[in-house]
């Protein structure tokens, strides 16, 4: 019998390498021009860049230059009858294209970093032709990055090969049965005979290879073909599989490059599409699909032609692979909006799977979400990178704070980077943890996270493996087809309660606070113009700018994708993004002040606008003058002339701060050494310990990490410089100036008579590195759990570390704010555009800013601006009106001069009776000029209630998040009645009479 000692093992190695060898024959060099150029250009003006003749061995560029490269020479005579290829090598990226400029097939070089276990990320083969006559011209353009797949300056950007090849296709062929079986081989035990039979087979093939020739090719395959034949039997488990490019919109590479990588991707998708009939590939994001439209026009089409055959599957139903820990909830809403209407338009389909393999942990309010959009399916695989916990399940029901459910499913390989090999397709079955109940997995082929996609290798393994005695037989198909099959056995399927938490980039809560606190502040202020908006459109004949709108809307989801939100991309994306941010910003306000004149006659008054669902009573100042305001729900109200209030008598020094609720007591340090609530004669504070200390944490991971012992080592502070105080109208103001090394700190800590919030106004001028600063408030309540504001709601997280998945959650995301609270009295500690806090016994700690050095050597080294807010209260959240308190930091009263006209009727333009129930947006129907209202209910609790408009309903609809008409209400003139279950999402579509 064979042996397989370690020679053997070496041998057979060296075999498979010398027939990978033998595949190409290199003949001759192509004459290679390129015109280079520091950013893309179209083909038509391909030739406007800076010229070169490129040789063998020579750099063409610098990091991020582009070129069109011109590869020209002819076939050598002696090709004549044989296949010939062209291996070409720009230490970058590239795509052939046509005649036309249409991309046909990508090009990456064999240098790119990449995962090896995974696969191997070059392509370098163009085919030519399969019987060549000798004499043909090569005449190929082609549009080239200096970047390999994940960013890097590969070997110097030179030109390593261009070449006209024989190819051997019998050789190339045996390859890929010789690998696949020594592969299979080395994934059983010896003493199988199937083992032994795989063996004997590959010593023989071997053997017979002398000279590499086509015919020794032959003879190896036709023994080898024994052992290919052998099938599998029933299986116990089956695998689905699809091509897969996971594309990061940005990452380690601009936007700019990762349309041109669309563009490879996809080129070669329908390339390989030709020549293996098996394939079935898919794509999410249909902001790639819109560039790959605008850039790619004649591409586009072949791909719409591929979705219409059924190989090519549109994946997901968000516009973009968002981040959904920090990205608020209506954004999501028109994530699915967007990205379903797209697929709808441009291809006919309807997805019914959230495709999100790579995002840093999921809320809790998804799966409703998902399930009032159609949805019923997610796939991810991010779980599996948990640090501390094994992730339970593969195949389970995933349930939100509503109790909605969507049905998920982890390929159990844990990567969507799969080699496909049958070490792949092993793993995947040795991994599967619900086995018990589920005999089908999936998994997802090709190179991802820089693009590429599947290659020949996948393919030729898969064909290979459709049926192969000691691997579970494999599918290629659409993955929502998966779904079903196993929806329809989903009996026996676990049930996963609350947030899909990821134990491991809790960083990316805080790394890059600009962009963070511009995501929030657009979020919000789009909420407020599309009222404003809506209002005008209805009352005043306004033009509803939908159009202006979309596109606005569709730029703020590009950039919640999940490597620029959450922080992790290069310096380049930051630059882009926050100038763009700001012209975003600029535009909602234009907007709003254009549909804020149609509601306002120009006359020398001033108006408030409220945009929450609640009545509101505040000081305002404008130009110096301070009036208190009480302003009612979703309105505009007109300010008497009438003068200022009185002032409210008010106590501030450096050591103190006082209104009639709470007295606030500064150590010489700065922080604050006790807030004593007067109303409820109770310390706020633990005692003997001080409040909001600016400590600077050493900080050594990446844009990504935290390290969960960063607490471990004593933190330095911010030491106080200054400190001055001054009553400011209806404030308390103590201001505060701070340095610590290279940075500078100022805060103004503000108390308004008649407010509970204790309010830290906070401008950094942060030049750290590796280090994160935090602020924590230690309070005398005691509490199991923290309430946490997410999306449409609210999650309990544990304030005690029982359990390693207790332990694992050292950092949680919340949103506007985190409260703990005993049954008869709580704090919350709110913001205006933070997310990253730790909620630790009695501690709540907020992370304030971090400065890792990768992927952005300078991230977060700027001026920032944040708000963040203590808020002490009587009982818990719910009574508390804390949910209301964080909307009102974060969406302040605005004032607007002029007045509001009779036509525009300043009364409510809807009034909500529970205080429960929060009005989320007001915005005209997206197919009609009826309105749409989104609701939910914020405390956990079945409410029944009456809203009353402004003006007689017409007739009034219960829809879908998608705003289809699903079931229509009653109305009794202005009112209608509703009822809401625990923290559910109502979307109502409303025609009023005028």
């Amino acid at each position: 019998m064979p042996y397989h000692h370690k020679r053997t093992k070496e041998w057979l190695k060296g075999t498979l390498a010398a027939i990978e060898q033998a595949i190409y024959q290199p003949l001759t060099n192509l004459e290679v021009e390129a015109w280079v150029t520091p950013e893309p250009v179209p083909f038509a003006e391909r030739q406007s860049g800076t010229y070169q003749k490129v040789q063998i061995g020579q750099s063409w560029g610098k990091l991020w230059d582009c070129a069109w490269f011109h590869f020209t020479g002819t076939i050598p005579e002696t090709a004549a009858g044989q296949a010939v290829s062209l291996l070409i090598d720009l230490s970058g990226e590239a795509y052939i294209a046509d005649a036309e400029g249409c991309p046909v097939l990508g090009l990456t070089t064999v240098s790119s970093d990449f995962d090896f276990r995974l696969g191997r990320p070059g392509k370098r083969v163009v085919p030519i032709t399969k019987q060549a006559q000798g004499g043909e011209t090569i005449d190929l353009w082609a549009d080239a990055g200096c970047n390999d797949l994940f960013g890097k300056y590969q070997d110097s950007g030179t030109l390593k090969e261009a070449s006209i090849a024989l190819f051997n296709e019998e050789m190339h062929h045996l390859y890929y049965d010789f690998e696949v079986l020594h592969e299979l081989m080395e994934q059983l035990p010896p003493e199988k005979a199937r083992y032994q039979r795989i063996l004997a087979a590959l010593q023989k093939a071997a053997n017979l290879l002398t000279n590499y020739t086509t015919e020794e090719a032959r003879e190896a395959r036709a023994i080898l073909a024994v052992e290919l034949a052998k099938k599998g039997g029933d299986p116990s488990l089956k695998i689905s599989a699809i091509g897969h490019a996971h594309i990061d919109l940005a990452w380690l590479w601009p936007i700019r490059e990762t349309i041109r990588k669309g563009a490879r991707s996809f080129s070669t998708v329908l390339a390989l599409m030709e020549r293996y009939p098996d394939y079935v590939f898919g794509a999410s994001q249909p902001q790639l699909y819109q560039w790959m439209k605008e850039y790619y026009p004649a591409l586009y089409e072949k791909i719409k032609a591929k979705v219409a055959e059924g190989r090519w599957e549109t994946q997901g139903a968000m516009w973009i692979e968002p981040d959904t820990n920090i990205s608020g909830g209506e954004a999501l809403v028109r994530q699915v909006i967007y990205g379903k209407r797209f697929f709808r338009d441009e291809f006919g389909t309807n997805p019914r799977m959230l495709w999100l393999p790579d995002v840093f942990g999921y809320n809790a309010a998804l799966p409703q979400i998902l399930k009032k959009a159609g949805v019923d399916y997610f796939l991810t695989i991010k779980l599996s990178w948990n640090e501390f916990n094994v992730f339970p399940h593969h195949t389970f029901f995933w349930q939100g704070i509503d109790g909605s459910r969507v049905l998920v499913h982890m390929p159990p390989e844990g990567t969507y980077n799969s080699s496909a090999a049958p070490r792949a397709l092993i793993a995947a079955e040795h991994t599967f943890a619900d086995k018990t109940v589920s005999d089908e997995c999936v998994v997802l082929y090709g190179i991802g996270d820089g693009g590429g996609g599947p290659g020949v290798e996948h393919l030729e393994r898969l064909a290979r493996e459709k049926d192969l005695n000691g691997l579970a037989p494999v599918t290629q198909e659409p993955i929502e087809a998966f779904f079903d099959r196993i929806a329809a056995q989903s009996t026996d399927y676990k049930t996963w309660v609350g947030e899909l938490y990821l134990e491991k980039h809790q960083g990316t809560y805080t790394t890059q606070a600009r962009n963070k606190r511009f995501n929030r502040k657009v979020e919000l202020a789009l909420r407020d113009l599309e009222f404003l908006a809506a209002l005008a459109h209805h009352t005043a004949g306004y033009r509803y700018p939908s159009q202006e709108l979309d596109t606005i809307w569709q730029e703020v989801l590009l950039y919640q994708f999940h490597d620029i939100l959450p922080g992790s991309s290069i310096t380049r994306v930051y630059e882009e993004s926050l100038a763009r941010y700001q012209q975003i910003w600029d535009k909602i306000q234009q907007l709003k002040q254009e549909a804020q004149a149609a509601l306002l006659a120009p006359q020398q008054a001033l108006t408030v606008v409220n945009t929450l669902s609640w009545e509101r009573s505040e000081w305002l100042n404008h130009q110096g003058t301070w009036r208190q305001v009480t302003v009612p729900p979703l309105s505009m109200l007109t300010l008497d002339p009438a003068p200022a209030d009185e002032l409210p008598a008010l106590t501030a020094s450096t050591e103190t701060l006082e209104n009639e609720l709470l007295r606030v007591r500064f150590a010489p340090d700065g922080s604050i050494a006790s807030i004593f609530d007067k109303e409820h004669q109770r310390e706020v504070l633990a005692q003997g310990e001080n409040a909001n200390r600016l400590a600077v944490y050493h900080d050594l991971g990446d844009a990504w990490d935290i390290s969960i012992a960063y607490d471990e080592r004593p933190p330095q502070y911010f030491q106080l410089e200054e400190a001055t105080a001054r009553v400011e109208g209806p404030q308390a103001i103590v201001e505060q100036r701070y340095h610590f090394n290279k940075s500078t700190l100022q805060q103004r800590i503000v108390l308004t008579a008649g407010s509970r919030r204790l309010d830290f106004i906070t401008e950094v001028d942060w030049h750290e590195r590796l280090k994160m600063l935090r602020t924590s408030f230690p309070v005398s309540v005691r509490a199991n759990e923290a309430t946490c504001d997410i999306q449409f709601g609210t999650l309990q997280r544990p304030t005690h570390r029982n359990t390693s998945i207790d332990m694992a959650r050292f950092e949680i995301c919340a949103h506007k704010w985190v409260d703990l609270s005993q049954w008869d009295y709580g704090v919350a500690l709110l913001n205006d555009c933070k997310y990253g806090h730790k909620v630790a016994e009695n501690v709540l700690d907020l992370n304030l800013l971090r400065s890792p050095g990768w992927p952005d050597s300078v991230a977060d080294e700027a001026q920032h601006q944040f708000t963040y807010a203590l808020y002490p209260h009587a009982g818990n959240h719910i009574t508390g009106k804390v949910m209301r308190a964080g909307y009102e930091l974060n969406v302040p009263l605005q004032i607007v001069e002029g007045s509001v006209l009779a036509s525009s009727n300043a009364t409510p333009f809807v009034q909500v009776e529970a205080e429960n129930i929060i009005v989320e947006a007001v915005k005209k129907a997206e197919a009609s000029d009826d309105l749409v209202i989104r609701l939910y209910e914020a405390a956990g609790a079945t409410t029944s209630t009456t809203l009353t408009f402004s003006e007689e309903i017409a007739a009034i609809w219960q829809t879908n998040l998608l705003e289809e008409q699903e079931q229509p209400l009653e109305p009794q003139g202005h009112q209608v009645t509703i009822t809401a279950n625990p923290f559910e999402i109502l979307t109502l579509r409303v025609r009023l009479s005028r």
